[in-house]
């Protein structure tokens, strides 16, 4: 009954042409049953078949009749209230709000200029000195282990706070809803073997690649705000052990000791070319970051909701 109702109105949403295909079999059945040769004059075979695959024409004593007759009409009248605002393909989503202001892109810019830092020792050498008039004193105060979990708290923090900001979780929820939508009536329309209805998805799937240019937008922003705070802290670290060909501490540390690993300097190898400090702040900041979200109740999972 309902479920009758609720598969006229998939049908109706997903092909417009399927309306006028109820229509027909509901007059020509009249309250009984109705054969094929009855309604070849106005509907196709492929309308036929999908209105016996969806239960909605179900056998009879010699010919098919109606399954629910009055939950087929429900689901007519049930689209014509809400055709003009939805037809089930799911809608445009806006994605001016995504376009980034001159601000984000100035940091993007710098960002880019920062990453040499990470190859040209000069950079390196001008923005660690630079961090170090304000990360020296507390590298005197606690020793490196310490320091590390400090810049992995304030980066977490700051990570977060700049993610739940400038992500909007509702809209990138959308995003996500509108694929998987298009991906459901596209398999929907593979199995009943509706080529019709298969190459509408397709166009509205290449159009909805806007979308996804969108929400790689909403994703990158914050993205590009982290690394314009994160990568001279990075880079401090990197002056202040003496990382990379050559390159001479600033600071005097201590080996650290890692679970599995024991006793090891801050520059050895432990994962790989994943040096001893490198490790110790990813643990560090993974962990900081989640406490972070729970104490601040912020969730970064899309939502449509």
């Amino acid at each position: 009954m309902a479920r009758i109702e609720s598969k006229v109105r998939d049908l109706v949403g997903t092909d417009a042409d399927m309306r006028t295909a109820v229509e027909v079999v509901l007059e020509r059945a009249d309250g009984g049953e109705v054969e094929w040769a009855d309604v070849r004059d106005e509907l196709t075979s492929g309308q036929w078949g999908r209105l016996i695959e969806k239960g909605i024409l179900v056998d009879g004593e010699e010919g098919f009749r109606l399954a629910d007759p009055e939950g087929a009409r429900a689901g007519l009248e049930d689209d014509d209230s809400s055709t003009s605002s939805s037809s089930t393909s799911t809608p445009s989503i806006d994605t001016g709000d995504s376009s980034w202001s001159k601000y984000d892109k100035g940091a993007a810019v710098v960002t880019v200029g920062l990453f040499l830092g990470y190859s040209v020792s000069e950079v390196r050498n001008i923005i660690g000195g630079a961090m170090d008039l304000a990360l020296g004193p507390l590298a005197e105060m606690l020793p490196f282990y310490a320091v590390v979990m400090v810049l992995a708290l304030a980066t977490g923090l700051y990570s977060t706070l700049l993610q739940a900001n400038l992500m909007d979780m509702e809209k990138m929820g959308k995003y996500q809803e509108r694929m998987k939508d298009i991906q459901r009536r596209q398999k929907d329309a593979k199995e009943r073997g509706d080529d019709a209805a298969l190459e509408k998805i397709q166009e509205e799937q290449m159009e909805a690649m806007g979308d996804q240019m969108g929400m790689f937008k909403e994703q990158f922003r914050p993205m590009v705000w982290i690394m314009f705070l994160t990568i001279p802290v990075f880079l401090w670290m990197y002056w202040a052990i003496g990382v990379g060909g050559n390159a001479e501490p600033h600071i005097i540390t201590e080996n650290i000791v890692l679970p599995l690993v024991g006793s090891v300097d801050w520059t050895a190898g432990v994962l790989g070319p994943m040096q001893a400090w490198i490790v110790w702040y990813f643990l560090c900041s993974m962990g900081f970051t989640q406490i972070i979200r729970k104490a601040l109740n912020i969730d970064m999972t899309p939502s449509s909701a």
